[in-house]
């Protein structure tokens, strides 16, 4: 298989993060620096940064309550970095992301075949967001927000806005642009105090403290294969 395919199946990191770390000379194949496309069999040692990466790993699930002041990303020189706080046995790693600044749900697993199953924007699925901003807003926001912003030149996708204060509001996204919310609102003149997301499609945050992590539950973890297409049986 291909060498940024045995990565994810192995559940190290996805195929863009594998790309990376081998474009970057820091993958080995039995001691040959490895190069974009190689192949691999199940006979080839492969290593990152000279550790030898194991193979058969079993499926980790996890949802994390990710405080404000925690970095989103892998690289372990990162101070307060996501994979240090959470300390979990297995080599995890984000679904998506979240910004430094902003607090809520964020899903971490060892299968990276799952990371773009989730994230691509065709397949839809929601995420929720409770946002605050800096002064209050009108029913013109509402909908200028719902029904999308040019952001960077393009449209955002038409979401799901529902006032929850005079400067709260939940917000649902079918997409997950970099930093598009704050963008949204900056465009149109607010500044975010605070965002804080609490569903990822049918997970929800309910019950989880920040800083604190839990296996995703069996009816959490069926209704995501589910929704992904997923053979259940073959993914627990």
């Amino acid at each position: 298989m291909r060498i940024n395919k045995f990565f994810t199946e192995q559940g190290h990191c996805s195929r863009r993060e594998a790309d990376r770390l081998i474009a970057e000379g820091r993958v080995t194949i039995n001691g040959r620096v490895a190069k974009l496309g190689d192949q691999v069999s199940t006979l080839d040692l492969v290593a990152r940064d000279g550790t030898v990466l194991q193979r058969g790993n079993r499926p980790v699930f996890i949802k994390y309550h990710k405080p404000v002041g925690v970095t989103t990303t892998t690289e372990s020189h990162v101070r307060r970095n996501i994979i240090a706080e959470i300390g979990h046995a297995a080599r995890i790693f984000p679904i998506g992301r979240l910004d430094k600044d902003s607090s809520g749900l964020i899903l971490l697993t060892n299968d990276g075949n799952i990371v773009n199953e989730i994230l691509r924007v065709e397949h839809g699925h929601e995420r929720e967001y409770r946002v605050e901003v800096d002064r209050e807003f009108d029913e013109v926001f509402v909908a200028q927000m719902s029904q999308g912003v040019m952001v960077l030149g393009v449209r955002t996708r038409p979401c799901t806005v529902a006032r929850l204060g005079a400067r709260c509001f939940r917000i649902i996204l079918k997409e997950g642009r970099n930093r598009q919310i704050r963008r949204m609102c900056r465009i149109l003149g607010f500044r975010v105090v605070s965002l804080h997301r609490v569903r990822i499609m049918h997970i929800t945050i309910e019950g989880l403290h920040a800083g604190q992590w839990l296996d995703l539950t069996p009816d959490e973890r069926e209704r995501l294969f589910q929704a992904l297409g997923r053979p259940v049986e073959t993914s627990m």
